[in-house]
């Protein structure tokens, strides 16, 4: 059932990592900052469609949890995440698209379908399926927007000057920053921060572990540690890929039966919280 543990993420996404480091800011308008900024972006997978096996875990205090499934995304349009129990049988399924966020409890027959605007966090941050997307992906975001462009980049800062450049993006209550490699321009790590001095901060910290060809062509992260860390609680995620690929023959919507009963975000997290 470790399904139950995305809204978890979705209803508040604090990091024991910091992507902190005592460099010099280079100016916003500095040739050599763009031209890094540019070498980031020229490193996002084209691809249409990107699918793969996949081995899904949950650590929530002392609870661990480990599934497999399938991870099937289609560019700007749906990421779909398909949890096994015993190795086939479906038990989970959570699916993002660009309108709403749907959560799948195949055993119980329940479901949870939701506007983004609907999730507070999400909403009040400006997350929406773009930059979901873009963390699956290894990309930089926006929030906000659907994707990146030169006149995005020039949004960014950069600490140029070590091995690990930290990119930086500040708007209002939020910090967003990513670590990437200064050869490569390889995103190794992305942080979102929400800032609240009366309810405490917190932060969603997305790693990105491996890297396998995809394609024979651009390198697509393979095996992500997801964080999140509330004034509350702290959930670990981790998603491992195997057997990338592009299948592009199946359908990018799940349909819901009227067997299934429509529940809230509390009644999902009551039952995680009762595993």
């Amino acid at each position: 059932m470790a399904v139950m543990a995305f809204p978890l993420l979705l209803a508040s996404c604090h990091s024991n990592k910091q992507a902190v480091k005592d460099t010099k800011p280079v100016a916003p308008d500095s040739l050599e900052q763009t031209a890094f900024l540019q070498k980031v972006n020229s490193n996002v997978v084209k691809s249409q469609f990107v699918t793969s096996k996949l081995k899904f875990t949950v650590e929530y205090g002392p609870q661990q949890v480990s599934l497999t499934g399938n991870l099937k995304m289609k560019r700007d349009d749906v990421i779909r995440l398909q949890l096994m129990a015993f190795g086939f049988v479906e038990a989970g399924r959570i699916e993002f698209t660009k309108d709403y966020v749907l959560i799948m409890d195949r055993i119980n027959k329940q479901y949870l379908k939701a506007p983004y605007s609907h999730i507070s966090f999400l909403r009040n941050s400006g997350i929406n399926f773009y930059t979901l997307q873009a963390l699956f992906w290894n990309e930089l975001f926006v929030p906000g927007r659907q994707g990146v462009d030169q006149n995005a980049l020039d949004k960014f800062t950069a600490n140029l000057g070590d091995d690990e450049v930290v990119i930086s993006l500040e708007e209002g209550k939020m910090s967003y920053s990513w670590l990437a490699n200064q050869s490569t321009g390889r995103i190794n790590m992305a942080n979102i921060s929400y800032r609240d001095q009366f309810k405490g901060n917190t932060q969603l910290n997305w790693d990105y572990k491996g890297f396998s060809s995809l394609g024979n062509k651009k390198m697509f992260p393979s095996d992500m540690g997801i964080t999140l860390t509330t004034p509350e609680k702290e959930i670990k995620l981790g998603v491992k890929l195997n057997y990338l690929g592009n299948e592009s023959e199946w359908e990018t919507r799940t349909k819901v039966s009227d067997k299934y009963r429509e529940v809230t975000v509390d009644d999902i997290l009551r039952r995680f919280m009762a595993l």
